[in-house]
């Protein structure tokens, strides 16, 4: 499973930091962070979800009220 997140659409609610440690709060920037994410071409950072946190991270994205945050699994999306 992969965890997408647009850094751009993010308004910093925090919420997905709230539901999976795989977010921290920068609050300088007013927006969250996906640890250890690498940045794509498209300006979208993406990592593997470790397959015990799948459930926060899917939590994590759907919470998201912008919806900043997308997971796929086997290269499909299934949230949002």
């Amino acid at each position: 499973m992969r965890i997408e997140y647009d850094r751009d659409t993010c308004i910093g609610m925090f919420q997905c930091v709230a539901e999976w440690e795989g977010f921290e709060r920068d609050e300088d920037a007013g927006k969250a962070v996906l640890v250890d994410g690498e940045e794509r071409d498209d300006d979208t950072i993406v990592r593997e979800i470790p397959a015990e946190a799948e459930l926060d991270a899917k939590f994590a994205a759907r919470v998201c009220p912008v919806d900043a945050i997308a997971v796929y699994d086997d290269g499909e999306q299934v949230i949002p």
